[in-house]
């Protein structure tokens, strides 16, 4: 099997949580793959998101490892190669990597919750906004660059708009709410088509109104938790100048849950929410 010169987002994700169930297990590498019959290096290769595994293979592995989460393995195996590749592949090589492993962890989640501060939700972008946010990039982005992540991100809609769609729980900041990006008619029409979405019954929205003074999160501008089928393979996916960074701490995980419990405490009610939204719609 050819090596990856470039891991994904989830199969970095299989990885370490392979890792995790191994050094639980108290077992080196070396040991792994003695008991596996297979050379050294594979096992460190698997983890590391070089390298793929079959399901038979990582089934055998849970059992060296003495796993008793039957439910952990039924998850990692549905990693293992089954999967059909994603829509998103059709922009890899065109746009950053990063916005591809988002797309991934969406597309697979089983519950989305978010919080903004500075932006909406990419989930719910038109056109007009996206487009306005990437023509903000110094130096400028490429024309054809500008168009391809405009047409990522509303192709990233799907999971939302779909006939299955993911549940989703999103807290904005009003600051966001009233950011006029691509002028005031642009904006009233980007607040009606948030307001159209949150009608959606998969879909609940929450607004932080400025009163509301200090909250959790406060200095991340965005974070995206993207429940796995298994809560171990749960991720956090947070914007950074240089990219997207991703966080799989079991410890981390369980802050950032308890965090997203508190800010949703402090935001205003969907029904309020709304009447927030609507209520800066119509002073546009």
């Amino acid at each position: 099997m050819a090596p990856r010169h470039a891991p994904t987002i989830l199969q970095r994700r299989f990885g370490v949580e392979l890792k995790r169930l191994r050094e639980a297990a108290g077992m080196t590498a070396p040991e792994a793959a003695g008991l596996l019959g297979t050379d050294r290096t594979v096992i460190s290769n698997v983890e590391a998101g070089r390298f793929g595994i079959s399901e038979e293979r990582l089934r055998r592995l849970g059992s060296i490892y003495e796993c008793d989460e039957p439910d952990l393995i039924d998850a990692l195996a549905a990693m293992t190669g089954g999967r059909k590749t994603g829509w998103w592949e059709e922009y890899r090589g065109k746009i950053p990597p990063g916005f591809l492993d988002v797309s991934a962890l969406e597309h697979y989640a089983v519950r989305l919750r978010t919080v903004q501060t500075a932006h909406l939700p990419g989930l719910f972008h038109t056109e007009d906004h996206a487009r306005a946010i990437f023509e903000l990039f110094v130096p400028a982005l490429p024309r054809l660059e500008v168009e391809l992540r405009v047409a990522h991100r509303m192709a990233r809609q799907s999971v939302i708009t779909g006939d299955h769609g993911t549940p989703y729980s999103g807290v904005i900041h009003e600051a966001a709410i009233r950011m006029q990006l691509g002028g005031r008619s642009a904006a009233r029409t980007q607040l009606l088509h948030l307001l159209d979405a949150g009608e959606r019954t998969n879909v609940t929205l929450q607004v932080i109104p400025f009163e509301a003074g200090g909250y959790p999160l406060l200095g991340d501008s965005s974070v995206l938790y993207a429940e796995a089928p298994n809560h171990h393979l749960d991720t956090v996916q947070m914007d950074s100048p240089t990219g997207a960074v991703f966080i799989d701490s079991p410890t981390q995980l369980a802050n950032f849950r308890t965090r997203l419990d508190l800010v949703e405490e402090v935001a205003l009610t969907p029904s309020e929410s709304r009447d927030l939204i609507h209520s800066v719609a119509k002073e546009l």
